[in-house]
C-alpha cells in the first residue's frame, strides 16, 4: 500500500496527497532543465500520482486520430451554414438580396439581420451608460461596423455550396467614416454607435496609495510620452464552430461545439434568444485549443440556433481560417500615455501614474470587463504602493476582442516591465538589481498589494536566478563582445510576470454595481459504481489542458486507487455533467477550482467508503484504511478487505442487510467556492482573484545591424505554480505560453489600414511560429505551495506575457551600441526594429528624466 493512502487513513484529515509545506515557507525546487543542469533543492511532497508525470488518458484516443471534435458529428439533412461577410469597415446596409442564393438547387434556406432583429433580443452588456446603448446582434442589423462582420448567413446541402450561395446574396451599403484609431475614436468626432451617443464604453480612475506624495518623495520622475500594446490573438488548431439541432417539440436546441465557457455563453444566448437557460444543451468532447477566444462565440451560436428552428433541420458551421482571423475575437490593443514613476537615485521605484486608453473593436461583448481585470496584478512583481491609473475604454472599426491568453494582464504586466527596463536604462542602473530590489520579498507574502489583492506565495528572485543561470548570464559581456565582432547586436533581456488564477466576479461590480456577479465557483461529482469502478463527472471544458489525467491522479490518491482505475467523462454536456454558474475553463483557474471540486466531491465518497467498510468488517472506522483498490483493516489479516468491488455492489446490489438508518449512496456531487469577501466599490479595493502563479523569462538576442532581423540564441523560462500535479502537462503550458509570447513579440500583428480593411487576415500575412521559430527553450520550476487552495495549487499557463517583455527588454539592450533607442511597441518585427536603428532619437524624444 502506499504510504500517501496510509497517512491519508490515519488521521482523517489528509487525504494521501501532503499538498502544501508545513509551514507555508518550505517551497521545494525542482528543476528540469531541456538542456542544461541546475543544482536544486528538493523535499518529499507525496507518496502517491500526484507529482508525477503519469500517461495522459487523453492521449491514446488523440495520438491515433480516435478524438471526437465538433466537425465530426454527423446528422442526416445537416444544413451547412456560411456567413456573408461585410467588406467595410463601417457602412450603412441599404439592402440585402438573398433571392438569386435560394433560387441555388440545393440551398436549404437564408437568414438576415432584419429576421435576427425580429426574432431575438440584443446581447446584454455589461458596462454602464453609455456601453449599455449598444445594441448588439448575431448579426449587422441597419449597419455593419468591422471588416468580416456577418450581415446574412446561408444554408445549404454542402459546404461547398454554402459558400458559392453566399456569393450570390446581394448587398448593398452606404460606406460611413471609418474610426481604426483608439486615439482618434475617444474624440467622438465619429460616434460608431449613435444609440450611445459617444464611443467611450467605460473610463475611470483607480488610484491606490499617495501618488503625489510619491512625486514629492522621489529623486527623479521618469515620464514616458506613450507606449503601445499592439493587437494579437491566439490561432488555435481548431477553428470555431457548433452542430445545432432544435427539437420543436419542447423548444430545446442542442449545440455540439466547442465553446470553452457554455454557462456564461448561455447567459448571453438564452435572453437574446428568449428563452430559458435550460432550453440550451451544450456538448463538448475533444477541443482543438481555445486560449480565450472561444468565450464569445455567442453571435454565431444564436444566428446557427434560429436557422435550425426555422429550416427544421440540424445546421453546421465550421469557421474559415480568414473568418477567424478577421471576425472572431482579437486580444485587446492598449495605448499608455502620459506615462510618470517615481523613483530614488538607488532605483527604489516609489509609485507610477499612466493614463491607459483601450481599444475593444466593435462592440465591447466580453469587455469591458478589460478596464478592471488588468487590476489584478496592479503592481506587477514589485512592492511599489503608490499606484494611479486612469482607465478609458473605446470602441473603432475592428474586429471585437474578447479575453486572450494573459487577458488585459499581459498588457498591464508588459507596462511594469517597460517600466523598469526605461527607469534601468535611463538612470544607468542594472536591471537585474533594479528588478531584485523592487520584487515582493518571499518572506512578505502572503502579500497584500496597494489594492486589496494577496499575492499568496512565491519567490520572485529565486526564479530570475534560475532563468539568468540557464541563459548564461555571468558571461554575457564576452558574447557580446564575440557577436560584435560578427556583426551582430547582442542584448539580454528578462519578463517578470504573474499568471492570476481563479476571478472573483465581483470585480465586474466595478463597471457596473446593479451586476449580479461575485466570487466563483466549480462543481465535480465522484462515484463508485456497481463494479468498483470510479467515475468523474467536471463542471470544465478542457480544450488540451489534461483534464482527465490529472483529475483522476487527484480521485486516486485520495479514495487508494490507482489513476487507471478512475474514468473521467471527457469533455462535457450541460445536461449530464454537473456544472455550477461559473463552470468552464478559463482564468488559470482548473487546478484551484475544477480539482478543488474533484478533490471535495472524492473526500465525501472517501468518508462513506470507510464508513461502509467499517460497517460491513465491523471494526471502527478510524482502523479503515482506503489502498491498491481495497477498504481495509489496517494491519489486520488478508481477508479483513473488501475490493471496492465489493463496496459498490453492496450499495447497488446487495443492500437489503443495511440498517434503515445507514443509507450511502457512494455517488456525491461537490461545489468548490473560494472565499473572496465583497469588493469595495467606492475604494476599488478587494481580493480580485485567489491565486498568483510566477513565470520569469529570460532570453538572449542577436540583432542584425544592416536589416533589423533578431534571432533568438538563448532562452529560459522559470515557472512557480505551487504543487504541481503532472510536471509534464505544466511543462507542456509553459511551452506553449512561450509560443505564443514569441509570435506576439516577433510576428503576430493585426493591422488595419485607415479605411478599416484588416492587412493581416490569414497565415500567408500573420506569421504564427513554427518550429523553425523557436528556440530551444530551457526551464525551471521551483514550488511555493499556495496556502489558499485545497492542494496548494495555482493556476497556471498564462504566463506568456513574460515572453513578450523579455523579447522587447533584450531588443531594447541589444540596440544600446546604436544610439540607445526605447522600444516603445509590444511587436517588434525587423523593419520596427530597423527603424529603430536609422532613427534612435525619434523613440528616445518619448522620454524624460526630471531630477530634483
Amino acid at each position: 500500500m502506499s504510504s500517501g493512502a496510509r497517512d491519508g487513513a490515519r488521521d482523517g484529515a489528509r487525504d494521501g496527497v501532503r499538498h502544501r509545506a508545513r509551514d507555508g515557507a518550505r517551497d521545494r525546487v525542482r528543476h528540469e532543465a531541456s538542456t542544461t543542469a541546475v543544482a536544486t533543492e528538493t523535499t518529499e511532497l507525496q507518496k502517491g500520482s500526484i507529482g508525477t508525470s503519469i500517461p495522459r488518458k487523453e492521449d491514446g484516443r488523440l495520438v491515433q486520430g480516435q478524438g471526437v471534435f465538433f466537425d465530426d458529428i454527423r446528422r442526416h439533412g445537416t444544413g451547412y451554414v456560411h456567413f456573408v461577410r461585410s467588406p467595410y469597415g463601417h457602412a450603412k446596409i441599404v439592402s440585402i438580396d438573398v433571392s438569386a442564393a435560394l433560387a441555388l438547387e440545393g440551398v436549404y434556406g437564408t437568414l438576415t439581420g432584419d429576421e435576427v432583429a425580429i426574432h431575438t433580443d440584443p446581447f446584454f452588456e455589461m458596462s454602464t451608460p453609455p456601453g449599455a446603448n449598444i445594441k448588439d446582434y448575431a448579426l449587422a442589423v441597419g449597419t455593419t461596423r468591422f471588416m468580416g462582420e456577418p450581415v446574412a448567413a446561408v444554408a445549404a446541402a454542402t459546404r461547398e455550396l454554402a459558400r458559392d450561395a453566399a456569393e450570390l446574396v446581394e448587398v448593398e451599403y452606404e460606406p460611413l467614416d471609418v474610426l481604426v484609431d483608439a486615439r482618434e475614436a475617444v474624440k467622438n468626432e465619429t460616434v460608431m454607435h449613435e444609440e450611445a451617443g459617444s464611443n467611450v464604453v467605460w473610463s475611470g480612475v483607480f488610484d491606490w496609495g499617495d501618488w503625489e506624495g510619491a512625486k514629492a518623495e522621489a529623486d527623479h520622475i521618469i515620464k514616458v510620452d506613450e507606449l503601445h500594446f499592439h493587437r494579437f490573438s491566439s490561432t488555435p488548431l481548431e477553428c470555431a464552430g457548433a452542430l445545432v439541432e432544435y427539437e420543436r417539440g419542447t423548444g430545446q436546441w442542442t449545440l455540439y461545439c466547442n465553446h470553452q465557457m457554455p454557462g456564461i455563453g448561455a447567459i448571453w444566448m438564452a435572453p437574446a434568444l428568449r428563452t430559458s437557460l435550460d432550453k440550451l444543451r451544450f456538448v463538448t468532447h475533444d477541443i482543438g485549443g481555445a486560449f480565450g477566444n472561444k468565450i464569445c462565440l455567442h453571435p454565431s451560436y444564436v444566428a446557427l440556433c434560429l436557422l435550425a428552428r426555422k429550416l427544421g433541420r440540424p445546421i453546421q458551421w465550421t469557421e474559415w481560417r480568414t473568418d477567424q482571423h478577421t471576425a472572431n475575437a482579437h486580444g485587446n490593443e492598449r495605448w499608455f500615455h502620459d506615462v510618470e514613476v517615481a523613483v530614488k537615485s538607488d532605483g527604489t521605484m516609489l509609485g507610477f501614474n499612466v493614463k491607459a486608453l483601450d481599444d475593444c473593436g466593435a462592440f465591447p461583448r466580453y469587455e469591458p470587463l478589460g478596464c478592471i481585470i488588468w487590476a489584478q496584478v496592479t503592481p506587477g512583481c514589485y512592492a511599489w504602493r503608490n499606484i494611479r491609473v486612469d482607465f478609458t475604454q473605446v470602441t473603432t472599426n475592428k474586429s471585437p476582442v474578447s479575453p486572450n491568453r494573459g487577458y488585459s494582464r499581459m498588457q498591464h504586466l508588459w507596462l511594469t516591465e517597460r517600466i523598469i527596463d526605461i527607469v534601468a536604462s535611463e538612470l544607468e542602473l542594472d536591471p537585474v538589481a533594479v528588478r531584485k530590489l523592487n520584487y515582493v520579498k518571499t518572506e512578505q507574502m502572503p502579500y497584500e498589494t496597494p489594492n486589496g489583492c494577496v499575492y499568496d506565495s512565491g519567490d520572485y528572485a529565486r526564479c530570475l536566478d534560475l532563468a539568468l543561470e540557464l541563459v548564461g548570464y555571468e558571461g554575457i559581456e564576452a558574447r557580446r563582445e564575440e557577436a560584435a565582432a560578427r556583426g551582430k547586436l547582442l542584448g539580454v533581456g528578462i519578463g517578470s510576470t504573474l499568471d492570476s488564477g481563479t476571478n472573483n466576479f465581483g470585480q465586474s461590480q466595478l463597471l457596473n454595481p446593479e451586476l449580479q456577479f461575485s466570487g466563483n465557483n466549480e462543481a465535480a461529482t465522484v462515484k463508485l459504481d456497481i463494479f468498483g469502478e470510479v467515475v468523474v463527472t467536471l463542471g470544465t471544458v478542457p480544450q488540451g489542458q489534461g483534464h482527465e489525467t490529472t483529475a483522476s491522479q487527484v480521485v486516486g490518491d485520495i479514495i487508494g486507487c490507482s489513476p487507471e482505475q478512475v474514468h473521467v467523462r471527457p469533455g462535457h454536456d450541460t445536461f449530464f455533467n454537473s456544472h455550477a454558474g461559473f463552470s468552464g475553463t478559463y482564468a488559470s483557474q482548473f487546478a484551484v477550482t475544477g480539482l478543488g471540486a474533484v478533490k471535495g466531491a472524492a473526500d465525501l465518497l472517501r468518508a462513506e467508503m470507510i464508513q461502509l467498510a467499517a460497517a460491513v468488517l465491523q471494526a471502527p472506522e478510524e482502523a479503515i484504511e482506503l489502498a491498491d483498490g481495497f477498504a481495509r483493516i489496517k494491519d489486520g489479516p488478508d481477508e479483513a478487505a473488501l475490493p471496492f468491488m465489493a463496496l459498490g455492489a453492496i450499495v447497488n446490489a446487495n443492500n437489503a442487510f443495511l440498517p434503515p438508518d445507514f443509507n450511502p449512496t457512494l455517488n456525491h456531487r461537490f461545489v468548490y467556492r473560494p472565499y473572496f469577501g465583497n469588493v469595495d466599490l467606492e475604494k476599488k479595493m478587494g481580493k480580485l482573484t485567489l491565486t498568483y502563479a510566477t513565470q520569469i523569462h529570460a532570453c538572449v538576442v542577436e540583432v542584425d545591424e544592416e536589416t533589423g532581423v533578431v534571432e533568438i540564441v538563448d532562452y529560459a523560462a522559470v515557472d512557480d505554480c505551487g504543487v504541481r500535479i503532472h510536471p509534464q502537462i505544466v511543462e507542456g503550458q509553459v511551452h506553449g505560453a512561450t509560443a505564443h509570447a514569441i509570435g506576439a513579440a516577433l510576428h503576430e500583428d493585426f493591422v488595419y489600414d485607415e479605411d478599416g480593411q484588416l492587412l493581416t487576415s490569414n497565415f500567408y500575412d500573420y506569421h504564427v511560429p513554427h518550429a523553425l521559430d523557436m528556440p530551444t527553450l530551457k526551464t525551471a520550476a521551483i514550488e511555493s505551495p499556495s496556502p489558499f487552495t485545497p492542494l496548494g495549487t495555482k493556476g497556471m499557463g498564462e504566463g506568456g506575457g513574460g515572453g513578450i517583455h523579455c523579447i522587447c527588454s533584450a531588443i531594447q539592450d541589444a540596440l544600446k551600441p546604436a544610439g540607445k533607442p526605447i522600444v516603445y511597441d509590444s511587436c517588434n518585427p525587423s523593419h520596427r526594429v530597423w527603424s529603430m536603428l536609422q532613427d534612435p532619437e525619434a523613440t528616445r524624444a518619448n522620454v524624460k528624466v526630471v531630477s530634483r
